[in-house]
């Protein structure tokens, strides 16, 4: 039977757990044992050398670790800037299993007659990311599926790349305490521990089909549940261009492509209390008029596709009340809105010196939303500077006024809306955000989102956040 486990397999998961832990507590704990030796001599901290050093060992590693160490890089001043310009190298191309493992992979999931319920399946990998890679095929009835196969004990690699995780945050707090990274952690493990769970990713795409429902520039797969398990996740295989060819496109094209974006993040959120929590390039690819079915000149874009779903997070509605309250707040400059904002987040032991260093942050953050015309996003600075400077200003604000613990719903909604506007940069789109933002949240209140979401993760089989 399919997914049955062994002892004899329960002991090689724990074999392969304590030698993760041995190679990553070597490699992390290296840096972090490099940087308390110049520490006991007295030297300065060489930033640059202990980051590349730290890039280096993660990147042999490859696995869920990496893909920690990417995310936390994506996060504005959560590791000092040498290092997160080294983790941001790192590439999430893992070298793919061969096909005599595939097979064992797949008969596991599926059963020995796996290859009978496929028209045909591809042996070489169409992808291969961090945690598993993605196979093209196609269904009984000729329809092409993407078979996203999660490679073996990724949860034994997991468990061991969070216990270690600590090593990270630890570096931090050692150059560093300006920033408390506390419950940085937690966050990060429950998303990377729920991005193991298939089944649940397929609900997630269920639910993204019933919340994007009618918008023509989004499209959302279908999962197919008879050729999905807990580690095995067929969708449709949507067909398209990858986002960054389409940078040099005329400006109409990259306009709709940008609303696409806004749309497919910001329409979930304000709506439902759900937001895409990774929104990089390599999730979205983009469909053409003609695609599909649809009409018009197969070349020119007409929309994107949502293609993974690992990485999603449901906020109550408590937490979305207090993204408009803070728009509110800073648009009219009504201070109880925007300390209740943050009260709602998690932040505490406001005072007006730590209120007035989060507004900084969060000026940046909305400032196309507080603008109404039609504006890139980065509005005349250069991409290479976007945030760096309210950064830097924030920072050195917390040094003299801090520290601040950030509450752990904060992490995944600042990361996805810095994730967001790096499309928008890439892109150079120019549109209204202001009008785009206001229509999404257009007669807003905390109950209706409460009733809508209760419906569409009751229907999608999810639980309340």
């Amino acid at each position: 039977m399919p997914n049955r486990e062994s002892p004899d397999r329960e002991k090689n998961r724990f074999s392969a757990r304590a030698a993760r832990y041995a190679r990553v507590g070597a490699n992390v704990g290296g840096v972090a044992a490099r940087y308390a030796g110049r520490r006991l001599i007295g030297g300065e901290p060489d930033r640059a050398g202990e980051a590349s050093a730290l890039s280096s060992a993660l990147g042999r590693l490859k696995g869920p670790l990496m893909k920690v160490a990417q995310l936390m890089a994506t996060i504005p001043d959560l590791l000092p800037a040498e290092y997160a310009a080294e983790l941001q190298k790192l590439q999430s191309e893992a070298p793919p299993m061969g096909w005599a493992f595939v097979r064992r992979r797949m008969m596991a999931e599926l059963g020995p007659g796996w290859e009978s319920k496929f028209q045909s399946f591809e042996h070489h990998p169409a992808a291969a990311a961090s945690l598993g890679q993605v196979h093209r095929a196609r269904s009984l009835d000729g329809l092409e599926l993407a078979c996203k196969l999660q490679y073996p004990d990724m949860q034994s690699a997991v468990e061991a790349d969070l216990q270690q995780l600590q090593w990270l945050l630890a570096i931090r707090r050692r150059l560093d305490s300006a920033i408390d990274t506390s419950e940085v952690g937690k966050e990060i493990g429950a998303r990377v521990r729920e991005e193991l769970d298939y089944k649940r990713e397929a609900k997630h795409v269920a639910l993204y089909r019933q919340m994007l429902d009618g918008v023509d520039i989004v499209r959302v797969p279908r999962a197919w549940p008879e050729l999905s398990t807990g580690r095995l996740l067929t969708l449709d295989w949507l067909g398209g261009s990858r986002m960054l060819a389409h940078k040099d496109d005329p400006l109409a094209a990259r306009n709709r492509l940008g609303t696409a974006m806004f749309t497919a993040w910001w329409f979930p959120f304000s709506r439902y209390g759900v937001i895409h929590g990774d929104p990089h390039l390599g999730n979205y690819t983009v469909f053409a008029e003609g695609a599909g079915g649809s009409r018009g000149n197969a070349s020119e874009p007409a929309g994107i596709n949502l293609l993974d779903y690992g990485c999603i997070r449901i906020f109550p509605p408590k937490f979305v009340q207090g993204v408009v309250d803070l728009y509110h707040g800073l648009l009219h400059g009504e201070d109880d809105l925007i300390v209740r904002a943050y009260e709602s987040w998690g932040f505490r032991r406001l005072s007006r010196d730590l209120i007035d260093t989060l507004n900084i942050w969060a000026r940046f953050i909305y400032a196309p939303l507080l603008d109404d015309r039609v504006r890139t996003i980065a509005d005349g600075v250069k991409p290479s500077d976007y945030g760096r400077r309210e950064a830097f200003r924030v920072h050195q604000a917390l040094k003299q006024k801090g520290p601040v613990t950030v509450p752990r719903e904060f992490v995944f909604m600042d990361r996805a809306a810095i994730g967001l506007g790096a499309v928008f940069l890439h892109l150079r789109a120019e549109l209204n955000f202001y009008r785009l933002f206001n229509e999404a949240i257009e007669r807003f209140s905390i109950d209706r989102v409460a009733k809508r979401q209760a419906a569409v993760l009751a229907a999608a089989g999810l639980q309340e956040a």
